[in-house]
């Protein structure tokens, strides 16, 4: 069973999760995940456990556990959304467009835009202005 560990103290390490987990049973795996940008631990992490009612037993022993001085939050881990990747309902690229009080549609850079009394391109602005 993978088990979800939360508000664990960033000084933690791997193997002061596994020793957490070990008195309840075998440990297969023990992670703190890491932020790839900074290289410091994002405050939660995961553990496996080969034996399900061990793990049972280690989420009501550990959950609400002070560990280092933070209460831990231990639950059985859910699993990940269709589409994966490591950031979960972040969106994709299409921002939705909604309009904006000019008539026009936000993040719109350019082009004619009628409504708005704008120009076809560059080019006409200048020459405009030339007159």
């Amino acid at each position: 069973m993978n088990i979800y560990v939360a508000n664990v103290p960033y000084s933690v390490k791997d193997q002061d999760l596994r020793e957490l987990f070990e008195p309840y049973g075998e440990v297969t795996s023990a992670k703190i995940i890491m932020d790839r940008a900074t290289n410091r631990s994002r405050g939660f992490g995961f553990v496996e456990m080969s034996d399900d009612s061990a793990a049972r037993q280690a989420i009501e022993g550990t959950n609400g556990k002070s560990f280092h001085g933070r209460d831990l939050v231990v639950n059985e881990a859910r699993p990940r959304p269709e589409g994966g990747g490591d950031r979960p309902f972040r969106g994709g690229g299409d921002r939705g467009g909604f309009r904006n009080d000019r008539g026009g549609f936000r993040g719109d850079r350019g082009g004619f835009r009628e409504e708005r009394g704008g120009y076809r391109d560059r080019e006409d602005r200048f020459n405009r202005d030339e007159d």
